[in-house]
């Protein structure tokens, strides 16, 4: 599960279009010919970043709908502390003390 889930600085490094931008400058100044293989990197990556973009749960609602949303979920949390505080009141949840 953990190698599954990427930290937000690697996000970041997979995502960064700054290194391929300067790769492309250093070969403008050598009047390189792999100008074009460095576009080609970074229009794959401006690809790959509006895919994963794109793929984000909620884009594709509107601000109000996440509004909403969000209200819904914040009612629901606040039941279910108010539910487990009133269950924890009744006492149903004692351990029995070891003697």
């Amino acid at each position: 599960m953990m190698a599954a889930v990427q930290t937000k600085q690697d996000l970041e490094e997979d995502y960064s279009l700054l290194p391929v931008v300067h790769d492309i400058i250093k070969c403008i100044d050598k009047d390189s010919a792999d100008v074009h293989q460095e576009l080609i990197k970074l229009k794959s990556k401006i690809q790959e970043a509006r895919d994963q973009i794109s793929s984000m749960p909620g884009i594709d609602v509107s601000p109000a709908v996440q509004q909403q949303q969000l209200l819904t979920l914040r009612e629901q949390v606040r039941t279910k502390k108010q539910l487990l505080k009133k269950y924890k009141s009744l006492c149903m949840f004692e351990v029995p003390k070891a003697s």
